[in-house]
């Protein structure tokens, strides 16, 4: 498979993410989601969760897992993203949310990790 850019291989295993989330019963709720503070590749619900989750794919091993490259920093720019997304969008103290990463391996391997981190700023 041939890709112009970078946006077409995000999109391309963007898609490969939400299928397997659908597979498991989640429900899409919006994909590159951005707003001033950041860019979240899928917000989804799971049963009465919000997650918010990223997606990183590597194509070879040489730049180490893709689910480690979600850094602290990484991490804090996506937790002030969901922030305004969840208050923007009216969501209730009541409804828990929480952030998940999603891997997939040059082999397709796709590897999800839910509750990768705690919110943080």
């Amino acid at each position: 498979m041939r890709f112009i850019n970078k946006r077409e291989i995000g999109n391309h295993y963007e898609d490969i993410a939400a299928d397997y989330l659908k597979s498991k019963d989640y429900k899409i709720l919006s994909r590159n989601y951005g707003n001033r503070y950041g860019e979240i590749d899928i917000i989804a619900m799971s049963e009465r969760t919000l997650v918010y989750c990223e997606c990183k794919y590597r194509s070879t091993e040489c730049y180490g897992d893709p689910l480690s490259a979600v850094d602290e920093r990484k991490q804090k720019k996506i937790c002030r993203t969901a922030l305004y997304h969840y208050s923007r969008y009216g969501y209730g103290k009541n409804l828990p949310c929480r952030f998940d990463v999603i891997g997939i391996y040059s082999d397709g391997t796709v590897k999800h990790v839910e509750n990768a981190f705690e919110f943080h700023t």
